[in-house]
């Protein structure tokens, strides 16, 4: 089994060094939150997650949620461990005080969400999809309904799911078959089969709150016609109490590669009582407003996993005795740790360097995040929400692939036992395989970002985050100017990436297209670049404050600059050649 730390320092220093964000620090409602009381949330969290949600993962993965007798029954421990996290008040963290929650920022609850993710995704799911159906509810159904279902959820009594993906549509919605025949009551009866819906049954609550997207039965073909509902399990009755079972039912589980802990579940739905969420044939906004949440939490289950991930590698790696380093250090012709070995070390730093400059992007994105839903002004809410439209596909796409790429690496450093599932490696590489698809897959994301993120009805936003970021490459300081000059010529290509896309856009699609994958990680990897720039003003500042905890910043951000952020450069290159040679191709 794999061992967890949860990283509370390092969440602790961007909290206390990189929340000078004016904007944020004028949200009136997060005034009185300080590092007191944040580093006591986070060291609760660190403890039910390391002690109680770890052994969760692998008692999912052993022993899958089944489906028995139309029930849907949650893997062993499941059910003890939910009744202590709700018991405790975690998923309320972020939820509004108006319906029971505890109003945390989520430059806190993002922290939370990363311990989750690192201590098992599959736990986390159930509650996940809660908060996501929460946010939807919160922001677009009427009062009434917000007053009937929300404080139940927040307390974790109830749960929640996004019904969406049908068998003859995933991406492509407008394609959808379920039907709501309008009543006249005012209710709709929905008919028609989900599939994929994670959490979609389970036995850890006493209701479950699905919001399904379906077609009016006068409505248009198209995602023009597409509205939102919410269709409960069981019938709630006027008084809040459950009533009778709703004509919702568990065609079966879908058996899967990785996160078998969570209940991916085939919905049919049979003449099921629904309640419009929103306007008629407005559906997809509304629950966008739920998915594009959704999508940067999916890029922090990224982040944690491959938090974990290293953990275990830089522990095996100490203790591994492998061949002779060049610098052998071994006495009477032994073997060396494997970390003393260079391309061990190299490994172990890209994973680091990685993780610690994804951490630091997305504090600022949860930041821009609260300034878009809460700050006074207008305008700078705007602002904010186009920076935060922007960076989603970014943080949700380049995550999880890193992701990727860092259990993968994980398994190597374990060599033949990470292949085994005795160390709980591959389990990591299993669980995170499903974070590029879901949740739109990470192609798709790529093509939103360059088609519709860029350039919107409110200007040129990659415009103005670029100049943002230039503005912010100066130093007199003779440390900090190498580490400018790497991000200013890196940010010199971007630039040039940016104007070569916005004219494919405009001239050839299909160059944009079979260069929106590259575009989006060499934007990526200058983002994560211009975080590591704000943290080593910090560390050479603060240096003599924390020595070891500075220098080893430093010396993981020199890692960056060096050998991950040179990548953007060499995704220009291959996106330039264009897409004459890829569309001309002939498959046999």
């Amino acid at each position: 089994m794999t061992n967890y730390n949860a990283p509370v320092e390092d969440m602790m220093f961007l909290f206390n060094k990189l929340r000078n964000n004016k904007n944020y620090n004028e949200i009136e409602r997060y005034k009185e939150i300080n590092s007191e009381l944040v580093k006591d949330i986070l060291e609760e969290a660190a403890k039910i997650n390391q002690n109680i949600i770890l052994p969760l993962a692998k008692s999912g993965d052993d022993n899958p949620a089944i489906l028995e007798n139309g029930v849907v029954r949650t893997s062993p421990g499941y059910k003890e461990a939910y009744t202590k996290f709700i018991e405790d008040g975690w998923i309320s963290l972020s939820c509004d005080p108006k319906y029971g929650g505890q109003g945390m920022p989520k430059t806190v609850s993002a922290f939370f969400d990363e311990m989750l993710s690192s201590a098992c995704l599959s736990f986390k799911l159930y509650s996940e999809l809660t908060i996501g159906a929460y946010n939807c509810i919160s922001h677009h159904a009427s009062d009434e309904m917000k007053n009937k279902y929300l404080p139940k959820m927040v307390e974790g009594k109830w749960s929640g799911t996004m019904c969406l993906t049908e068998p003859i549509c995933g991406t492509d919605l407008g394609m959808l078959k379920t039907k709501a025949v309008e009543q006249t009551d005012g209710t709709y009866k929905l008919s028609g089969q989900k599939i994929f819906i994670t959490s979609g049954d389970h036995d850890l609550t006493e209701n479950i709150i699905h919001l399904v997207i379906a077609r009016a039965s006068d409505s248009p073909a198209g995602t023009k016609g597409i509205s939102l509902f919410l269709v409960p399990k069981f019938i709630v009755k006027e008084d809040g109490s459950i009533g009778s079972r709703n004509g919702v039912s568990t065609g079966s589980i879908e058996n899967k590669m990785g996160i078998k802990g969570s209940a991916t579940c085939v919905l049919n739905f049979d003449e099921a009582v629904g309640y419009m969420i929103g306007p008629k044939n407005k559906g997809l906004n509304s629950m966008f407003t739920m998915m594009n949440l959704e999508r940067i939490v999916v890029g922090i289950q990224g982040l944690g996993i491959s938090e974990i991930a290293y953990q275990n590698s830089l522990t095996y790696a100490k203790e591994r005795k492998q061949g002779k380093a060049n610098n052998t250090k071994s006495s009477n012709g032994g073997a060396d740790n494997i970390i003393e070995h260079a391309d061990i070390r190299k490994s172990l730093l890209n994973m680091k360097s990685i993780i610690e400059g994804e951490r630091a992007l997305c504090f600022w994105l949860s930041q821009q995040t609260e300034v878009s839903l809460h700050h006074d002004n207008e305008k700078i809410k705007q602002e904010a929400s186009d920076y935060v439209s922007l960076l989603t596909p970014v943080v949700k796409s380049l995550f999880t692939d890193l992701g990727m790429e860092i259990t993968s690496d994980a398994m190597q450093i374990h060599g033949g036992y990470g292949f085994t599932k005795d160390q709980g490696i591959e389990q990591l590489y299993r669980d995170n395989r499903i974070t590029p698809i879901y949740e739109g897959t990470n192609s798709v994301q790529a093509a939103d970002l360059v088609f519709r993120k860029l350039v919107n009805k409110n200007g040129d936003i990659i415009d103005k985050y670029l100049h943002m970021i230039k503005d912010e490459c100066h130093s007199e300081e003779n440390s900090i100017k190498p580490f400018v000059k790497d991000l200013n010529e890196q940010m010199e290509i971007l630039l040039n990436f940016t104007i070569w896309i916005k004219d494919k856009i405009k001239n050839s699609k299909d160059d944009a297209s079979a260069a929106c994958n590259d575009y989006l990680k060499a934007l990526g990897f200058v983002a994560i670049g211009y975080e590591w720039l704000k943290v080593l003003k910090v560390s050479f500042k603060e240096y003599d404050n924390n020595k070891d905890f500075y220098e080893d910043k430093i010396q993981t951000a020199n890692f960056y600059f060096k050998r991950v952020l040179p990548r953007a450069e060499n995704h220009f290159k291959t996106a330039k050649t264009g897409s004459d040679y890829i569309m001309g191709f002939k498959f046999n």
